[in-house]
């Protein structure tokens, strides 16, 4: 199996380490809007390196692994369902819903693959979580707390483009918070701050974010979101059902710290990002697009499931703006059930 790669930055060059050492993938086509830091990993990893995406399409591939720009997602993956490839890509689909609803419907006209990249879905952590919901240890779920709060902000240049804290960094929680319970957001309330940074307010974004959520079955969530997290980066579900109560991504390494005295201790080594914390996850769901590709299982994240995503951003940035209740059915795309 050959994969062309498009992106080496931080993601891509840790996409193309795990394909580059699976038994079912022969060789690798790497690509970059710089090219030499394209020549320089596939030097390293003894793959071949082509000068721009038009020779990933040209020289012949059996599937494409998107890790671009977000603002290049969409016509990447128009051109590989027109050329017939499945394809892996980062979230998300494109920063606003007329692009991601194209784009899916590029998919489906060709009849393609389209995995895209939510690696909670793979971190054993968030699978537990699940497991426990389903099998109804928890009893009645009647609240959830979702977070993810980083340690440092990213550069400014790259706040504009990165769609704001809701579409960025909250989609990760919006999509598990679906993929866990198996329920769908009916409705939200968001707001968000903009104390820290300069930069922040210049690029119409918030640093710190929190939004209310109501479940189609009735159970509430909270789900926050920082860029300022100076303690490490920290990213946590609690699930509290009447039967019992649980908790995801709470280890020695979580960033926090008890003032019981008899609590336990402030972490040694904290998490410090989300290729550190999630790499396992990360490696395990580009294994499984390389069995898709092979045709072994069924796609694990389809783009339907990203749009849902997105439409929970969507609402969450309205209701921010406007200050008020934003139900779902307010923002466009078509309704479609997380798989059981």
């Amino acid at each position: 199996m050959r994969i062309g790669v498009i992106g080496t930055g931080r993601i891509g060059t840790i996409h193309a380490k795990t394909l580059s050492r699976h038994r079912e993938v022969g060789s690798l086509i790497l690509t970059d809007a710089e090219p030499a830091r394209a020549q320089e990993l596939a030097h390293r990893l003894g793959e071949t390196a082509a000068p721009g995406m038009d020779e990933i399409f040209r020289w012949g591939v059996d599937a494409v692994v998107i890790t671009t720009a977000t603002s290049a997602h969409a016509e990447l993956i128009g051109r590989a369902a027109r050329s017939g490839l499945p394809v892996f890509c980062e979230k998300p689909i494109a920063l606003d819903l007329p692009g991601t609803l194209q784009a899916l419907a590029e998919v489906e006209a060709a009849g393609t693959v389209l995995q895209m990249g939510f690696q909670r879905r793979f971190d054993s952590g968030y699978a537990g979580a699940r497991e426990a919901v389903r099998s109804g240890r928890l009893g009645r779920l009647h609240t959830l707390r979702a977070l993810t709060s980083d340690q440092s902000p990213p550069p400014a240049d790259w706040l504009p483009l990165s769609g704001g804290l809701y579409r960025d960094t909250l989609i990760h929680d919006f999509d598990a918070l679906r993929w866990v319970t198996g329920r769908e957001v009916v409705d939200v309330y968001a707001t968000g701050s903009d104390r820290g940074p300069a930069m922040f307010r210049e690029a119409g974004d918030v640093d710190t974010g929190a939004a209310v959520l109501t479940l189609d079955d009735g159970t509430l969530a909270t789900v926050t979101a920082t860029r300022l997290n100076g303690a490490g980066y920290d990213v946590r579900m609690e699930l509290a059902g009447e039967l019992d109560q649980i908790v995801v991504g709470l280890d020695d390494r979580t960033p926090i710290a008890s003032t019981e005295p008899t609590g336990p201790p402030a972490a040694d080594k904290p998490w410090t990002g989300f290729l550190e914390r999630f790499g396992p996850a990360y490696e395990a769901e580009l294994c499984a697009f390389v069995d898709v590709v092979r045709g072994e299982r069924a796609n694990p994240c389809d783009g339907r499931e990203a749009l849902q995503a997105l439409r929970v951003a969507e609402a969450c940035e309205l209701s921010r703006r406007e200050h008020r209740p934003v139900r779902l059915a307010e923002i466009p795309g078509v309704r479609e059930p997380v798989t059981w």
